[in-house]
Parts: C-alpha cells; sequence; structure tokens
C-alpha cells in the first residue's frame, strides 16, 4: 500500500528508506515489541505482516519469496514453504494459521508502519 495521505503522526513509525528494501524481497523491523516482514513489491508496492511463521515456530516470513499466485501476492515461508497472502495475511496450505496484516506506506522515499 502506497499511500500519500497524512495520517496522524503518532500512529505512524519511521523503519527505513524505500531504497533499503531491494524490489521484490522483504526486511525485517520491530514494532512495538513484535517483528514485522515488510515486502516491496514491482511498482513500489507495499505490505506487511508478522514476521512470525506459525507452521514453523521460526521468525523467518521477511527472508521468504515473494511471488504470485492466481493474482495474489504472497510470500512463501522459507523453512516449509507454505504460502501466506500478503493481502490478507491467510495461509493457502494451513487456513487456521493466518498472520497479521499492518497498515504500511511510503512518504517522500521513507517506509512507515502503522502502530
Amino acid at each position: 500500500m502506497t499511500a500519500a495521505a497524512t495520517l496522524p503522526s503518532d500512529n505512524w513509525k519511521a523503519i527505513c528508506r524505500l531504497d533499503d528494501i531491494w524490489p521484490d524481497t522483504g526486511v525485517c523491523a520491530l514494532l512495538a515489541g513484535r517483528q514485522v516482514a515488510i515486502f516491496r513489491l514491482a511498482g513500489d508496492r507495499l505490505y506487511a505482516i508478522d514476521n512470525h511463521d506459525p507452521n514453523s515456530g521460526a521468525n523467518v516470513l521477511s527472508r521468504g519469496i515473494v511471488g504470485d499466485l492466481g493474482g495474489e501476492p504472497v510470500v512463501a515461508s522459507p523453512i516449509y514453504k507454505h504460502h501466506y497472502q500478503l493481502r490478507t495475511g491467510a495461509c493457502l496450505e494451513n487456513p487456521d494459521t493466518p498472520l497479521r496484516t499492518y497498515a504500511v506506506q511510503e512518504r517522500d522515499g521513507t517506509v512507515y508502519l502503522c502502530s
């Protein structure tokens, strides 16, 4: 989600420069004590989900492989290869293990997460 909307500044935390995230990869950030995986896809589309993979128990999703399944942007966990939808956090292989999603936006070249 790339947005130019001005939101209350106390809800948004600057994380990194957009250029710090290579296209079609993810990075991990700490937000209010939680690890969050932030992904930059083609066209500078940004998504943010929990970094914790509930199927493996490891904090690894930011290192997963991003792709597209049926028009839906996903990340495949580097451990068991479960696919998580970046828009919704749903796990395609195990619907009982959805992830939390986060509002993310880019403003003036900086990536922000909503806490």
